[in-house]
């Protein structure tokens, strides 16, 4: 099957046909043999044209839920009702992906380092020519993502909620959690948003699996937003009034090694001095309680045990 599909060198979506859908190969960097690197590019294009959206899934290679969310979504379309198109990249982080790790060959990660460089390091030239190659051609970004290995999230957005549009966006969603995110923080959406492209990060629960009721959502929100911006004729589900807006969030972290257990789960709203953590050193003593500096929700934690000093324990967002 992946014989007969086209290998292109620049996203052109000028020449793409009309009302169908198309799959590509498109080669963005070369290995140490010369061999391309390739990802794997879809296109819905219809009769008429209109808004461009693009969803991007894998920037780290082993976030998979946004994978199937993509699949999903394009054998969900009904071309003949399209207006406009709608661009899908199941993985943008082909060499990690295959490698089922987080960062980049040269141990980068490419969502701290957005937009790269022209004439960078190995990461920087992969990271520009994604922005350049693909995400420039796109008037809307969702970037699907998961934790990372030895944590667990919420169904969670990050938007700047100063910009309407994007606030939008990430209220369509009908997230359990919404992060107000600036851009400029050398993320993807962080990108998008300094080239005028309204984005959000969806945060599509857990590493290196697949996960039903967390794509099931996912797909929800973006099936809103294509209705609400005419792409297609989705319906538009009511907008969730028990999403919890954080207006900041941040990981608290361990300062001894030892054996973490988090007693939040993700979703609990924990109040200020309240005892999120306990310590235990590797004979089973009690070496230390952690409590929360102030009162905030679980967006995400730390469910691996074993936690050098530094360890994460939990992610904690403040709430408006």
């Amino acid at each position: 099957m992946n014989k007969n599909i086209e290998v292109i060198h620049e996203l052109n979506l000028d020449v793409i046909p009309n009302n169908c859908i198309s799959r590509y190969w498109l080669e963005l960097v070369e290995d140490g043999m010369g061999v391309p690197i390739k990802i794997p590019v879809i296109v819905a294009k219809g009769k008429e044209t209109g808004k461009v959206v693009g969803i991007t899934a894998a920037v780290h290679g082993n976030e998979l839920n946004g994978i199937p969310v993509i699949q999903r979504l394009f054998n969900e379309i009904d071309i003949n009702e399209l207006k406009g198109t709608i661009v899908g990249i199941p993985v943008l982080n082909t060499p990690s992906f295959l490698r089922k790790k987080r960062r980049f060959l040269d141990g980068v990660d490419l969502n701290h380092i957005m937009p790269g460089k022209e004439h960078g390091t190995v990461s920087q030239v992969y990271a520009w020519r994604i922005v350049n190659k693909v995400i420039k051609h796109f008037n809307y970004l969702l970037d699907l993502h998961t934790a990372s290995n030895g944590r667990v999230n919420s169904y969670y957005i990050r938007a700047d909620m100063s910009d309407e549009m994007v606030r939008k966006m990430a209220l369509l969603q009908n997230a359990q959690i919404i992060v107000h995110n600036p851009p400029s923080d050398g993320t993807l959406r962080g990108t998008a948003g300094e080239l005028d492209i309204p984005a959000i990060t969806l945060e599509v629960g857990n590493p290196n699996l697949f996960q039903k009721g967390m794509i099931r959502d996912g797909l929800t929100g973006i099936h809103n937003l294509l209705g609400h911006i005419g792409v297609t004729d989705s319906e538009v589900e009511e907008i969730s009034d028990e999403t919890l807006i954080c207006k900041k969030s941040y990981w608290l972290y361990c300062d001894k090694g030892g054996l973490l257990t988090v007693h939040p789960s993700v979703t609990d709203i924990v109040e200020k001095d309240q005892i999120i953590a306990t310590l235990r050193n590797i004979f089973g003593d009690k070496i230390e309680e952690y409590s929360a500096p102030e009162r905030g929700v679980v967006i995400g934690k730390s469910v691996s045990p074993v936690n050098q000093a530094g360890g994460r324990i939990l992610h904690l967002g403040i709430l408006q």
